[in-house]
């Protein structure tokens, strides 16, 4: 999943900083290296046993049936949640690109002009998650890593020629929004139900901690300088998405709006296609066309009655990070591995099974205080 929540992250990680201080730093890259090493606790799960071949096949290794339901639980959500934001996303880049649009009313019911946005992007969205084949969208999404040099690119551009410039100084330290933070640099690094499908695919398999390690010294590198430049930018003043803050009517600001707008309309099917299937699956309409079509539609809707219920980008952001990222990445590969270790026997050096401990206890940590800052943050702003 790591390609539709690097879209997500580069917007939000200058507000992560801002809202943890220059000190979370540290945090970050901890984050980073934990889930790097994690993600190599996963391959060795795949190597216990040729049958695994994806992430909820590692959870029935480790646990059995009630393991496989609970990591697919924690992925389908994640990825319905993600859905979520991508809406979001859409409805406030829009609205930042057309201020003047007005409200309009949907028979009884005011409609205001971001929820207008919201509506329209999911309308957009919809057709294209009723092919059961997505090979042209997933091309498309394959330029995120494009998209990703052309944001970062833009906003640099708005800094040094612009005349934002690196003026702000920021705070060390900011022990209120640290929980928030450390939530939404979790959610950057969650790409681990992908690593089973990527591991199988590889023909040469001895090759994938280098991959692995070189993906994640570009994405913590991309990430650490979009968050840095922006909080020189904009410093406190940072909203949820670096784009928000840019400067309206120049030609770079719509180029970071435009990027930023593309992105979700190409990889929300994508997003969604897994829940769907599982779905199907489960009711058994598979071979329906009409049946599949009105499943994909239900959760297509579900997903813009949650943007446009909860429309707080930032705040369902942490909360995917907290609760269901930091899980993914942090909490269940450490506890599969050592119960598949534990299961076939393996030798146990103490300071592999300490290493796995402290991460489980610190997954634990961000869980709890990340679940709970998010949703008192969302309960705060719906009063």
């Amino acid at each position: 999943m790591a390609w539709q929540e690097k879209g997500i992250g580069l917007l939000s990680i200058p507000y992560a900083l801002s809202l943890g201080g220059w000190s979370s730093l540290p945090v970050f890259l901890a984050i980073a290296v934990i889930c790097c090493y994690t993600g190599i606790l996963l391959q060795r799960c795949m190597d216990a046993s040729p049958l695994v071949t994806t992430y909820p096949d590692i959870g029935a290794l480790a646990f059995g049936r009630r393991g496989r339901l609970a990591v697919a639980a924690f992925m389908y959500l994640e990825l319905y949640l993600v859905a979520v934001d991508f809406l979001i996303l859409e409805g406030d880049n829009l609205h930042k690109l057309f201020p003047a649009a007005a409200g309009f009313r949907l028979g009884g019911l005011r409609v205001g002009a971001k929820q207008g946005f919201v509506l329209a992007a999911t309308l957009a969205v919809l057709p294209t998650t009723w092919f059961s084949s997505l090979g042209v969208l997933a091309y498309a999404a394959a330029g995120g890593a494009l998209a990703s040099v052309v944001l970062i690119a833009a906003v640099m551009w708005v800094a040094v020629f612009d005349g934002v410039g690196f003026h702000e100084r920021g705070r060390l330290v900011h022990w209120a929004g640290m929980p928030s933070a450390v939530s939404l640099y979790s959610f950057c690094f969650s790409g681990h139900a992908v690593f089973p499908m990527i591991y199988n695919g590889m023909k040469d398999r001895k090759r994938f901690p280098m991959v692995l390690l070189i993906c994640f010294v570009v994405s913590t590198l991309s990430y650490g300088f979009m968050g840095v430049i922006g909080y020189l930018m904009y410093g406190d003043a940072l909203m949820s998405q670096v784009t928000l803050n840019l400067p309206p009517g120049k030609v770079s600001s719509k180029v970071a709006i435009y990027t930023t707008l593309v992105n979700p309309l190409t990889k929300y099917a994508l997003v969604v296609a897994p829940i769907a299937e599982a779905v199907e699956a489960a009711l058994g309409v598979r071979k329906s066309r009409l049946l599949c079509v009105l499943v994909r539609t239900a959760l297509v809707v579900g997903t813009a009655v949650v943007a446009l219920a909860v429309p707080f980008f930032a705040d369902v952001v942490a909360l995917t990070g907290a609760l269901l990222s930091c899980t993914a990445t942090m909490l269940l590969p450490s506890l599969c591995y050592l119960r598949v270790r534990a299961k076939l026997g393996y030798r146990k050096p103490w300071l592999e099974t300490a290493a796995c401990l402290v991460i489980a206890a610190v997954g634990t940590a961000i869980v709890v205080l990340g679940t709970y800052s998010s949703v008192k943050q969302i309960v705060q702003r719906l009063k």
